[in-house]
């Protein structure tokens, strides 16, 4: 069994999950913020929709390089018929009100190559719950099951966080322009945003996963804080 902790470029912790202080750290508005009634509902109706087997998650942002749960496989996967897109207004963990930054979504459309992790059986649950903490605090995804590639050809059900596009924080302009100037000068509780696409851009070449979109991004915004600091 492997658990992965932080990786520099992010200071959220599995401490933060498990002791459950992931809520007051982020400090969400009363009215975007899910109980624990809610994020339990979430969890077990995604669970009642499960097919038999093990349970996979399908990681395509941070997950990539700060899992925070216990797994006991990880391999690249490919994702059909999905695209990201930093879609998700960031108003705590990487921005502000004020300044917002942008995250990772899953939007229609494309492929997606990402890293798929098998839970432990007999922790599988309680993993669920962690992630579920750090996913689902303000309901902007939506928790489907989705058939992955994986690397040696191998088809599994995963668990796939989409972006919920009638959450509030939902934006439908997520070209390269709009996201690098946001997430050039935006930071929030768990770091800048900026840092969070290159080290989504970093952890996907350390995989030899190309994403055009993502390195657009992350050249652009460096493009960006250029001027900022002229």
């Amino acid at each position: 069994m492997t658990l992965r902790e932080m990786h520099p470029m992010g200071n959220l912790t599995r401490k933060d999950l498990v002791d459950g202080s992931i809520r007051s750290r982020l400090a969400m508005p009363a009215d975007l913020s899910w109980t624990d009634a809610a994020l339990e509902q979430s969890l077990n109706a995604t669970l009642n929709a499960r097919l038999a087997g093990s349970i996979w998650v399908f990681a395509y942002g941070s997950l990539i390089w700060n899992p925070l749960i216990a797994f006991d496989e990880h391999r690249t996967a490919t994702l059909e018929g999905w695209r990201r897109s930093f879609c998700i207004r960031s108003i705590s963990a990487r921005g502000t009100p004020e300044q917002p930054g942008r995250v990772l979504g899953l939007e229609p459309g494309g492929n997606t190559q990402g890293v798929a992790y098998r839970l432990p059986d007999d922790q599988a649950l309680n993993e669920l719950r962690l992630l579920w903490a750090r996913e689902m605090c303000s309901g902007v995804y939506r928790p489907i099951w989705n058939p992955l590639v994986l690397e040696n050809g191998e088809k599994v059900q995963a668990i796939v966080f989409a972006a919920n596009t009638e959450q509030a924080l939902y934006e439908a302009d997520a070209s390269v322009p709009t996201v690098a100037r946001l997430a050039a000068k935006a930071a929030g509780v768990f770091g800048s945003n900026a840092d969070y696409i290159l080290g989504l851009d970093t952890a996907l070449a350390d995989r030899g996963i190309s994403d055009q979109y993502v390195s657009q991004i992350a050249q652009s915004m460096r493009r960006f804080q250029r001027t900022l600091t002229a």
